[in-house]
């Protein structure tokens, strides 16, 4: 079962030490000489920058409608009952930006906040703002009010990491209090596990449980690499796999918040999958590892750069890339506008090339598409249908009963994988529109009129 770290968990300050290994020559931390290896010098130097937050606010809650009382509304009555019910929740936050105030923390933990408050590890408290969120890499950036004497922390390059490097993760499982626990990173690169959208993930065995999210991951130099987030595990307990958001994605997600308050993404117009050991073989490739384009879009930022179907993209900025979904997460967090060197391997030699990504589109606005989609906003899923990302109360969608996370799989049987394929489908449709719908583990059709 795959759990994300919600909003009910805490906190994010550290306190007790931990042993981490008995070879204390990998350890750079320590006392005096004579006295046992300790990590309590980085983390006395860390601990002031990771924060408490605590938020209030107020939610939806949908409930069914019972048949028995549905007459009570007429034939046409409604078969769910909207509310809304007040919540408390507590999180973590890392303060990046001691002058500015900027705290990062996870979208997840201070989603639908009315009221945010940060507490430091002296116990002072700050009402909090929110910049920026990015609910699709679950990334939000606030900042303290009037906050004085603010302790940062210095972040570190995640692409620099190894597996099997020490780490150290910093929170407050289920309100105990600070704890800090340590571990190694166990993998990275981790993605298709359905947590995020974006997803990238640091791997580790650090103990990561409910009242992590929003925390910090360090090395033992005291560095942060990593947004801690979610956790594999029964009933939401640690069996040893935390997932990390890592550091370098973390930066460029942040600095389109500060600079535009939202993050605009960049699209390098590029289809494929992983470089297999039979596509390598298949290419004559001296690799094993990397995007494999099997397809490049016309007039996209890869076809103007020089991309060709058959490369096999290996690094971005320098950095390597491991599978395609690598890829996507690194692109999709640079930002639109900005210019990247791409290295491909193509007819065996290795080739750079200046790529400056395009804005992305994906994300519109429905009732551009159909009148009767007024209220929604959709994004591509990944070629696999188009998701509605949000939905008014009240609007013209939500009475014709489309909800939040319907996946849009085909227009009067016409699949549709992306939103252009959706817009041509809906400029060939007639004035009522029979939408094929996914929702969970069900299908279903809804039928719209009025275009």
């Amino acid at each position: 079962m795959k759990t994300k770290i919600l909003a009910v968990v805490a906190s994010v300050a550290l306190a007790s030490s931990v042993a981490i290994a008995p070879a204390t020559a990998s350890i750079p931390f320590f006392g005096k000489s004579d006295e046992t290896p300790t990590l309590a010098p980085m983390l006395e130097e860390v601990t002031p920058a990771v924060v408490n937050i605590s938020v209030k606010g107020k939610r939806e809650v949908r409930q069914r409608v019972p048949d028995m009382f549905r007459f009570f509304f007429g034939p046409n009555g409604p078969r769910e009952q909207v509310q809304e019910q007040p919540f408390q929740g507590l999180g973590s936050g890392v303060i990046i930006d001691a002058e500015a105030g900027y705290v990062v923390t996870n979208n997840h933990v201070i989603d639908g906040a009315s009221e945010i408050l940060v507490t430091l590890k002296d116990g002072r408290q700050f009402d909090a703002k929110v910049i920026g969120t990015d609910d699709r890499s679950d990334i939000a950036l606030l900042k303290i009010e009037d906050g004085e004497d603010l302790t940062d922390i210095e972040i570190g390059t995640s692409s620099d990491l190894r597996v099997g490097d020490f780490v150290v993760a910093i929170g407050n499982p289920f309100g105990l209090g600070q704890t800090v626990t340590s571990g190694i990173v166990s993998a990275l690169d981790r993605s298709g596990l359905g947590i995020e959208e974006v997803e990238n993930f640091i791997q580790t065995d650090a103990a990561i449980n409910s009242g992590n999210s929003g925390g910090a991951l360090v090395t033992l130099k005291g560095e942060l690499i990593g947004i801690n987030t979610a956790i594999l595990g029964p009933n939401g307990g640690n069996i040893g796999i935390g997932f990390a958001i890592p550091s370098d994605m973390m930066k460029n997600l942040v600095a389109q918040l500060i600079e535009f308050g939202e993050v605009r993404r960049g699209v390098l117009g590029v289809r494929g999958n992983d470089l297999t050991h039979d596509i390598a073989k298949a290419l004559k490739l001296d690799a094993n590892q990397g995007a494999f384009i099997g397809e490049v879009i016309a007039d996209s930022a890869a076809a103007k750069a020089g991309l060709k179907s058959g490369d096999v993209i290996i690094a971005v900025n320098g950095d390597t890339i491991r599978t395609f979904a690598d890829l996507i997460a690194r692109v999709g967090t640079i930002g639109a506008g900005k210019e990247m060197k791409i290295t491909v391997l193509r007819d065996g030699k290795k080739r750079d090339f200046k790529v400056t990504l395009v804005a992305d589109d994906t994300a519109v606005v429905a009732a551009t598409l159909h009148p009767a989609l007024a209220g929604v906003e959709l994004a591509a899923n990944d070629n696999d249908g188009v998701v509605i990302t949000s939905i008014e109360e009240g609007s013209v969608a939500a009475r014709y009963g489309l909800r939040k996370d319907d996946v849009i799989m085909a227009v009067n049987r016409t699949p549709v994988s992306s939103i252009s394929e959706l817009r041509q489908a809906f400029n060939d449709a007639g004035p009522v529109v029979a939408l094929n719908l996914r929702r969970g583990n069900t299908e279903l059709y809804l039928v719209l009129r009025g275009g």
